[in-house]
């Protein structure tokens, strides 16, 4: 049997007592202020998932009910964001996450019993608006499944040599663009930018031709550390708060123009989408599985004593434009990736490079070895030598109106541990 909690999870619920992820939300004007009031939106304050609700943070902390040793005094629950919270470290993580478990359960009468303060904590997610769970620094994406990497590599550079030697001895990054990090749900305007020319005409220049998703995750960073200080691979994972699915949208064609020598720019900054629940590790645990083996071995800083990664199935699905439902286009899954996160944080400060609070950190695009399980369309499709065939619309890239979710949910005995869905809608070009 599950944890039992006195609020009603269904049975298919991603988020039961034994999930509890963090978000940032306001109540929805609707639900907070009466028809004709022009009064300000509330402001935004942290929240956990229970079902199909929100327990609204600010208010548990302003009753005292955080009475633990590291969360008494602490103001981390009534900021508009979880940057305090995330830099408290796992110490006060574990705290909130058990103070907040035996709130919510069957036999606690403190939150249950009290109706007037169940009501002001207690939200439906229907009244609510999430919005970005942390203030986003910095953005770094990684490039760390074998597959991706590969097939990409066969794609571009031919099939003799796909993978370049120094992938298999450091996961491989570029610094991304933390302003264009959006949250579920936010539209996404079709890029414009420069293509290959065509003969010896001009650069092509307009709205991408090749709009695609990337099937990712991403770490998001609790405490730092120090400039000139790296973390230890083996204590990396003191220093990573959660997961959440992240959608790294990409134009594949002024991706491919523009990339040599520097790598990814314009065809990569326009948006990145994540979804708004932060499943921390700990709610993980249950779902660990060893890595894949790494060949040759790593360097010694990257040498894990645990090598280890987590079994989360991951699903996109892409409803087309002017059709109601959506069809399934992959299932992968994070037990793919060669470079684990820990790796991948150890890596990043091993040059002094200090992280802070709310960085995110992305996998890359998560690819399996099997067709179904290939993470985006530039690889679905062979970058367009075959198009996917969408509830009868064919696809070889994405086109205006197509909306793109992804979806991830750990299967345990009696309980799921999911991160809900990561959704956009690609809109035409700007004229």
């Amino acid at each position: 049997m599950g944890l039992k909690s006195f609020v009603e999870v269904p049975r298919d619920s991603h988020f039961p007592l034994e999930n509890l992820p963090f978000g940032v939300f306001r109540p929805k004007p609707s639900s907070a202020t009466v028809a004709g009031d022009s009064a300000p939106p509330p402001p935004p304050r942290p929240g956990v998932a229970v079902g199909d609700f929100v327990l609204d943070l600010s208010v548990i902390s302003a009753a005292g009910l955080f009475d633990g040793p590291l969360l008494k005094n602490s103001k981390c629950f009534l900021q508009p964001s979880l940057n305090m919270f995330l830099e408290m470290g796992r110490p006060a993580w574990k705290e909130a996450r058990s103070t907040i478990q035996k709130l919510l359960s069957a036999d606690e009468p403190t939150l249950r019993d009290n109706a007037s303060l169940r009501e002001k904590s207690l939200l439906p997610m229907i009244e609510v608006q999430m919005l970005l769970p942390a203030v986003i620094g910095d953005y770094t994406d990684f490039f760390s499944s074998m597959h991706h990497a590969k097939n990409c590599g066969t794609i571009f550079r031919g099939p003799e040599n796909p993978i370049p030697l120094n992938w298999f001895h450091l996961p491989i990054a570029y610094h991304g663009r933390a302003s264009s990090v959006v949250i579920s749900g936010t539209d996404i305007i079709r890029p414009r930018g420069q293509g290959h020319p065509m003969g010896n005409s001009p650069p092509y220049f307009g709205p991408s031709q090749k709009l695609d998703f990337e099937l990712e995750m991403a770490a998001i960073v609790g405490p730092g550390n120090e400039l000139g200080k790296p973390v230890d691979v083996n204590k990396a994972a003191d220093h990573i708060f959660g997961l959440v699915l992240m959608n790294d949208w990409s134009a594949r064609d002024i991706q491919a123009w523009e990339y040599v020598p520097l790598g990814p720019f314009l065809g990569k900054s326009f948006g990145t989408t994540i979804s708004p629940w932060i499943v921390t590790l700990d709610a993980l645990e249950a779902f660990v599985c060893d890595a894949p083996k790494q060949e040759p071995q790593p360097l010694s800083y990257l040498a894990e004593k645990k090598h280890l990664n987590y079994d989360i199935p991951l699903e996109v699905w892409i409803k087309p434009a002017g059709h109601e439902h959506p069809s399934i286009v992959t299932k992968s899954n994070f037990k793919h990736l060669y470079w684990t996160i820990t790796q991948q944080l150890a890596h990043h400060t091993i040059n002094g490079c200090n992280l802070r609070p709310g960085d995110l950190l992305g996998t890359g695009t998560i690819s399996g070895s099997e067709p179904e399980s290939l993470g985006c369309l530039l690889e679905l499709t062979w970058n367009a030598q075959r198009s996917l065939t969408l509830n009868g619309s064919d696809r070889k890239f994405l086109e205006d109106g197509d909306e793109v979710i992804f979806t991830a949910c750990c299967k345990g005995k009696d309980f799921n541990v999911g991160f809900g869905t990561c959704t956009g809608k690609v809109l035409p070009a700007l004229p």
